[in-house]
Formats: C-alpha cells, structure tokens, sequence
C-alpha cells in the first residue's frame, strides 16, 4: 500500500509560520490512516457478497484452476489441427561426394550445401479419437466452471452466515447494555430505599450482584461481535483487526413455504453446481473411453512436404511430395486395454458418488427446511414475550418502589426481559441463517437472490 506524504517545509517557512509543522505532520498521519478509514464506511450483505465472490483468495484460485482446465481443451483440440514443421541445415563436408563409374572419379555433391525442408501433415480419420480427447477436455472445463460457481457460491453462504452472526452479536452487545442500564437503575433506586431504611442491606447485595453477572455477559457479548468481525475480515481479505460497520438491511420475515421434497430435490438436480460437476465429468469419462478404445484401430493421415537440397550435379534440387498414409498400433502391453478398463471403473464409482451426492442434498434439504420453519415458529412466539416482559418489569419496578414487592422480583423481571429480548433476536437470525442455507441447497445463486 503506498502512502503518499507531503513535504514538509523548510526551517525558514517554519519560523515564519510557528504551527505549519504540525499542520504538515497532521495531513500526513491523515493520509497514511486513509486505506484503514476506508474500512470503517458502511458494509450492506449485498456488498460484502460481492466483495468475496469477485475478490476473495479462494474464487481467485477457482478461477486459475478453470484457466488451466481451458489450456487442457486447448492443448486436446490442437491434435485436430494439421502439423506444420520446418527445418533447415548447413552442411560441410570433409571430402566432397564421389563415386567411381568405370574407373573414372565422378562428383556426386559439393562439399558444403544448404539445405531445407517443410511439411504439413493432417490426421484423416482415427475413428474420433483425437474429437473424443478433445470432447472429454471440453467436458472438464464445464465441470471447472461450475466448480468456480459452487465455490463462489459457497463463499456467500461463509458470509452470510457470518454477517448474520456479526448483527446478531451488535444485538445482543445492545441487548445486554441495556440490562446493565435497568440494573443500575434499580441498584440507585435499592440504594435510595436503602438509606431510607425501607430495605435490608440484603436486597442491595442482591442487586450488585447481578449488575455484577450482567457486566460480564455484556463482556463476553463483545467479545463474541469482536470474534465475528475477525471472520468477517477474513472472508473479505482484510486485516482481521479492522473495524466493521455492519448494516441491517432489514429482510423481510416471511412464512416459508410448506417442504415438498420432490419439489426440491428438482430444483437441487437442475441446479446444484455438485450434480452438475459430476454429469459433466461423466460426460467426459464417456469421452475418454471412446478415447482409449480408438487406439486399437488404424489412423489415416496424408503429409505433403517441400524438400530442397543444394547440389549441382542433381537436375531436381527441390522437390515435393504428397503422401498418404496408415499407422495401427499393434502392441504395446496392454496399456490402451487398461485405460478402458479404467475409464469404466471411474465411471461406476461417479454413478456411486452421484447417488450419494443425491442423499446428502435431499438429507440437507429437510434439515435446513426444518430449521425454517422451527425459526419462524419461535418468531411467531417471542413477538409479544418481549412486550409482556417489558411490562412485567414496569408493574415490578413499581411494587418495589411502594413498598410491596421485593428487589427478588424485580432483578427476575429484569432477567426475563433480557431473555426474551435475547429469544427474539436469535430466533430472527436463525431464521435468516436457514433461510440462506436453504436456498445454497436448492442450488440458488446468494448473490442473485440478495441482490
């Protein structure tokens, strides 16, 4: 990161203006803070899902193996092209070329030529091995690119997730100062009706006591939101220490729709990126097998060439030719049978492995379903604990203030309060942390879907 300073001013600019050294000096502490004031702008899920599906380190290496995967079916598709090569050569003999014809020496050559040599050859038909190499090739960058989907895909649910956790934990950091607010309420209150004499030094304990407990819970609430800004951070390949400004964007809690499995598992079939990687690897051992078997069959090819040797004493020095030709691999140990029997295997054990890559989705399907609907039923529960809590607390609070109720009711008050405001806001990201997993198993695009 380059950090950009202004130069400061000379010693007699300085005594002129006493303050301008601080200025500078401000401007370029300023300037060097800006890359990690940047960090502190407002972080929405639909930008932070851009960020680690574009961005992060883990797409970055999908898409380096996809490149790969794209110079293979480059690499397999030039064996369909024809064969173009070149040559050419300086020769200098020792003796010059020369023959005897009855009994009189004859020069067949000079001693020093050049000579050069071009070619072009092109496979007629070898029974689509060369196509099936290159089809198979084809078949595994499809299956790459939707490695990079399912990666990237993946990456939005780590996120989401994670951002969920983030707000949840701001919550309950809130959620708990606000108890720590009641109980020192209270506790002046208790204090107040201590020194009146109206209560023992007892109910006073009582309350230091659980001011004491709610401190710690508020603690341990920052720590929690401390722990998932480090992931946050991570994900989006930023220091781990950095600040985070999380917004709620507010999404909508809606009743989920009622589980059919056979619904879902089409829409998961048609598009899982982990069904799709298999059919397309599929594809491509089909290819391969193709493969293998053509090289049990002969291959046609026709070369035609330009040859050029430098020699006087040869009425032709340049010549072409045009060649047709016929190559059959007749042994060579086994290795082509092998290779079949190999392609076969690997394909049973993808059948093997779809099955059950099928039960595994169908498994998360009703778990993520299930969590859902469990979520919007606590929901639907906790909507009025948190009024009926408040005004506990307030009917609590003043009994205690007349003299009829005791701080043990109060301080009960004050922890169902905390609870059920605690309920309601686990129950609310529960439910947006299922509602996330469930559409990441029906194979959705997160970043689509938040858009």
């Amino acid at each position: 990161m380059h950090k950009h300073f202004i130069p400061i001013p000379n010693k007699r600019q300085a005594l002129m203006k006493p303050n301008l050294w601080l200025v500078f000096a401000l401007i370029n502490v300023m300037g060097t803070a800006c890359p990690a004031m940047a960090q502190n702008l407002p972080l929405t899920l639909q930008e932070g899902l851009r960020i680690v599906t574009e961005d992060s380190r883990v797409v970055k290496i999908a898409r380096l193996s996809e490149a790969m995967a794209e110079s293979d079916m480059k690499i397999a598709r030039a064996a369909l092209l024809p064969t173009i090569s070149a040559s050419a050569s300086h020769t200098s003999l020792a003796h010059t070329p020369t023959s005897v014809l009855n009994g009189a020496e004859v020069e067949t050559a000079v001693a020093d030529y050049y000579a050069y040599s071009i070619s072009i050859q092109q496979i007629l038909f070898d029974f689509r091995g060369n196509l099936s190499r290159y089809d198979a090739s084809r078949m595994m960058l499809e299956a790459k690119k939707h490695d990079t989907t399912r990666i990237r895909n993946a990456m939005a649910l780590d996120f989401t997730r994670f951002f969920y956790d983030y707000l949840e934990s701001q919550r309950l950091v809130e959620t708990t100062a606000k108890e720590i607010e009641r109980l020192e309420a209270h506790l002046q209150n208790a204090a107040r009706l201590y020194e009146g004499g109206v209560i023992t030094r007892n109910d006073l304990l009582q309350v230091q006591v659980r001011l004491s407990d709610a401190r710690q819970k508020h603690l341990s609430a920052k720590n929690g939101q401390a722990l998932c800004a480090a992931k946050l951070n991570n994900l989006l390949s930023r220091p781990i220490y950095a600040s985070v400004l999380a917004v709620d964007t507010g999404a909508i809690i809606a009743a989920p729709a009622p589980y059919d499995a056979e619904e879902f598992w089409k829409q998961a079939s048609t598009l899982r990126a982990e069904i799709l990687i298999v059919d397309h690897t599929l594809d491509a051992v089909d290819f391969e097998t193709k493969m293998y078997k053509a090289e049990f069959l002969p291959k046609f090819y026709v070369r035609g060439s330009n040859d050029y040797m430098e020699n006087p004493h040869q009425r032709y020095e340049n010549n072409w030719s045009l060649m047709f030709g016929v190559n059959i691999n007749l042994f060579e140990g086994g290795r082509a049978l092998a290779n079949v029997q190999k392609s076969q295997s690997q394909k049973k054990q993808l059948l093997e492995q779809r099955a059950r890559l099928a039960d595994e989705i169908r498994m998360e399907l009703q778990y993520h379903s299930l969590h859902l609907q469990n979520a919007y039923a606590r929901i639907q529960v906790s909507q009025d604990a948190a009024g009926q809590a408040q005004e506990n607390l307030r009917i609590n609070k003043k009994r205690y203030e007349q003299g009829i109720g005791t701080a043990t009711e109060v301080l009960d008050a004050v922890t169902l309060l905390t609870l059920a405001e605690t309920n309601q806001i686990q129950a609310v990201y529960d439910y947006r942390r299922a509602e996330a997993a469930l559409h990441y198993a029906t194979g959705r695009n997160l970043l689509d879907i938040y858009r």
